[in-house]
């Protein structure tokens, strides 16, 4: 079976772009840097995008372009080993984990976007009157797989199509609306009368708070980088497995986590002044999905045209939950069809079934939504990272270097070499230091003795895999 390509660079771009643009931009984004001082939290943030998101999504491109499969065949191919096969696997479990909480916030949004929509001829949607209680009320049931399943079923349309017809022209609808949408409502947004206020919390640069609490912010700030840029799940190998030889990873790379994060700005610029001009502070909203629908619904009721705003809005986060769902759906779709050589249909309908189930657990009881939606998607995500970090260090070593440096230009070259170090030697560090501040060993230890911790844990990880034989 011939493997598909993307048409165009711009396609491969805005695909990743919007496999990285979803919910952790427009949702989670405002209320993570809220909750850990507006500016600090974005320095901090800016920081980690371009010290370890950078270099993490290079490492996941040069795995996928050089071997032109998804994660699982990729590493067994580029290893020649059956072990590093296996643990390729591990990649189809996150992609279907995430794929199982993010359709079910998915069919959410999508609620809300037609409630929206449908109260514009009237006098406006039902969640007005009391957010908390409809959110309440719809977040769990019956009624929330209905709308997973419907939202999954979108998500199934674009991945059936393929990767041009599909995926890369979705994309390319979807992001530049997203884009076109939020500017023109930050636009809106700067209008309103605590727009100065809001921009000071957002933007001003404090260098006391980030000096008072940095690692206390070095968590959640690590956190939204990798979920944002969607990282460690192994999309983008995937993506990256479609991509010619003749382009510059590090330049794409780049153009991608630029963009990413522009939109999460710009949803910050879209948040903040609308709740400071209503007199809500950004605390009060509550966090996780709910924050979404209850705090920004409510701030919606009080506005001249909030029916309209409101309708807007969930469209422009309609488009990037989707741009980011079909991502996911398309790492164990592309499995099956390069591993087992099956049809794209029936790959999209044997997972689609599959998430249909696991999903539809996730919309009936909120305490497994919650686990995971959080812990459980955290440590994936990390570990997954830092698995494709070691792989490229340490397994591929001079063949990464090749890779990335094909299509690279003058600058890109010269930063080849210091970029294998970062990321085989001091970014699963870093990733394993985070990996043990989830499980809270950083408040029972502290500082100093976890980050030790984390580095033993690292060299042992390097001897384990330095000494695997490559024999499959």
């Amino acid at each position: 079976m011939t493997r598909e390509t993307w048409a165009t660079r711009i396609g491969f771009i805005l695909a990743a772009v919007g496999s990285a643009v979803g919910l952790g931009n427009i949702w989670r984004f405002p209320w993570v840097a809220a909750e850990n001082g507006g500016s600090a939290f974005l320095v901090v943030y800016l920081g980690i995008v371009l010290l370890v998101g950078v270099p993490g999504l290079l490492a996941e491109f040069v795995i996928g372009r050089r071997s032109n499969r998804s994660p699982a065949g990729a590493l067994r191919s580029l290893s020649g080993s059956n072990v590093w096969g296996a643990w390729g696997l591990f990649y189809v479990f996150t992609a279907i984990a995430l794929l199982s909480f993010y359709s079910v916030v998915g069919g959410w949004i999508l609620r809300y976007l037609v409630e929206s929509g449908l109260a514009l001829a009237g006098s406006g949607p039902a969640y007005f009157a009391d957010p908390g209680q409809y959110f309440g009320g719809v977040a769990a049931g019956f009624d929330a797989v209905g709308y997973h399943v419907l939202f999954l079923a979108l998500t199934g349309i674009i991945v059936f199509a393929g990767v041009r017809r599909g995926i890369e022209l979705g994309t390319k609808v979807m992001m530049p609306a997203v884009l076109v949408l939020l500017v023109a409502l930050a636009a809106w947004a700067a209008t309103q009368s605590g727009a100065a206020e809001a921009y000071a919390f957002y933007l001003r640069f404090d260098p006391s708070a980030i000096r008072q609490n940095f690692f206390g912010v070095l968590g959640p700030a690590a956190g939204q980088a990798l979920f944002t840029l969607s990282l460690g799940a192994g999309t983008m190998v995937t993506y990256a497995s479609y991509v010619g030889e003749d382009r510059s990873l590090a330049f794409d790379g780049t153009t991608i986590a630029v963009l990413n994060t522009l939109v999460g700005v710009l949803a910050g610029l879209v948040v903040f002044p609308l709740l400071f001009s209503l007199g809500i502070s950004p605390g009060e909203t509550g966090t996780g999905a709910g924050a979404l629908f209850v705090g920004l619904a409510g701030a919606f009721s009080q506005l001249p045209g909030g029916t309209l705003i409101a309708t807007a809005f969930f469209a422009v986060v309609t488009l990037a939950a989707l741009s980011s769902s079909i991502s996911m759906l398309e790492i164990p779709v592309a499995f099956l069809v390069d591993e087992y050589d099956l049809e794209r249909r029936t790959a999209v309908a044997g997972v689609g079934a599959l998430v249909v189930l696991t999903g539809s657990v996730c919309a009936l009881d909120q305490s497994i939504f919650g686990f995971v939606a959080g812990t459980l998607v955290d440590v994936l995500l990390t570990a997954g990272l830092t698995a494709f970090l070691v792989f490229v260090g340490w397994v591929m070593g001079r063949d990464a270097l090749d890779e990335f440096r094909s299509g690279a230009g003058e600058v890109a070259t010269a930063l080849s070499t210091p970029w294998l170090f970062a990321a085989g030697a001091l970014l699963p560090v870093f990733l394993v230091f985070t990996l043990l501040t989830t499980f809270g060993m950083d408040a029972r230890l502290g500082f100093w003795p976890t980050a030790a911790t984390a580095a033993a844990l690292a060299v042992v990880i390097f001897a384990g895999v330095r000494g695997e034989p490559e024999a499959a």
